[in-house]
């Protein structure tokens, strides 16, 4: 960002002489930088401090909201491939990373800059710098790597990533996209969702969230009411229901369907019409 602007102001927390730096560690050269602000009391906070405890990768279902929440990430971890390169949204598509199969290795990317995302760090190893797209307190793998905002960004608009996943407050059927805003409602931006989806023709992309709103009013539809995301672009819907395959041209396809629920059930949850695969099959669970 800082090469794009007309006006870039560094803050530093220390003021150096020229040629204290080696070469090859100046990220950003001064030709970019047109001010410099030192600042008197720099404070490195945490914003998201988040951990995990030796031994405890998940939280444990004790409410029938968390058995469904639970239902649908062990779903989702059955997404992840072998030597795929993926990014996880906030929320169930992050806390599927804890369910990934152990013969199963994927690289998690984050859109603010990290390649090789590790889980939350144990109580007392936080890094106010290592942080994901959700200022949540993260680790880095053995092998992963920092990058500046126009390398990842490059990745994800390049098509290299083999899937991104997702949450959603609507999807029509068709694959439309609508997770950044709800209209009315103050947002603080929106986000790398838009760039993640914008070549789903390379990049898989796999939406997972709860079948109807808290009110019980559809979030799957015939057309989206929220403003978009992306047009035409989900692959695959993972709820507390079903699993759906979206064909941009076709629809909705329903391929997997939770024990105890019905079709008919789907269907009054559902604000569009779909088809039923003549495979249709029980919701698969990743075993832990």
């Amino acid at each position: 960002m800082g090469k794009a602007a007309k006006v870039t102001i560094a803050e530093v927390e220390e003021i150096v002489e020229p040629g204290t730096f080696a070469p090859e560690n100046i990220h950003l050269p001064s030709i970019y930088v047109k001010r410099v602000v030192l600042g008197e009391k720099y404070e490195r906070r945490i914003e998201r401090r988040t951990t995990r405890k030796p031994g405890e990768d998940t939280k444990k279902a004790v409410t029938e909201k968390d058995l469904q929440r639970l239902r649908i990430v062990k779903r989702a971890a059955l997404e992840f491939k072998d030597g795929m390169y993926v990014n996880l949204g906030i929320g169930i598509p992050m806390t599927a990373s804890n369910f990934i199969p152990k013969n199963v290795k994927v690289v998690i990317q984050s859109e603010n800059g990290i390649l090789g995302m590790g889980p939350y760090p144990p109580p007392g190893e936080e890094d106010s710098d290592l942080i994901n797209a959700g200022k949540e307190t993260v680790s880095l793998v053995e092998g992963g790597s920092y990058l500046a905002s126009d390398e990842v960004f490059g990745m994800i608009r390049g098509g290299h990533l083999s899937m991104t996943m997702l949450g959603a407050m609507q999807v029509s059927r068709f694959g439309d996209l609508a997770n950044w805003m709800i209209p009315g409602k103050l947002v603080k931006g929106m986000g790398g969702a838009m760039d993640l989806v914008a070549c789903h023709e390379y990049t898989r992309v796999v939406v997972t969230m709860e079948h109807t709103a808290k009110d019980g009013s559809h979030k799957i539809m015939d057309s989206c009411t929220y403003p978009l995301t992306g047009k035409h672009c989900v692959d695959r819907i993972i709820t507390d229901l079903c699993v759906f395959d979206v064909d941009s041209q076709k629809g909705l396809t329903l391929v997997e369907i939770a024990d105890g629920v019905g079709v008919e059930s789907i269907r009054a949850a559902t604000g569009c019409a779909f088809e039923v695969s003549k495979t249709l099959k029980p919701m698969g669970q990743v075993q832990c």
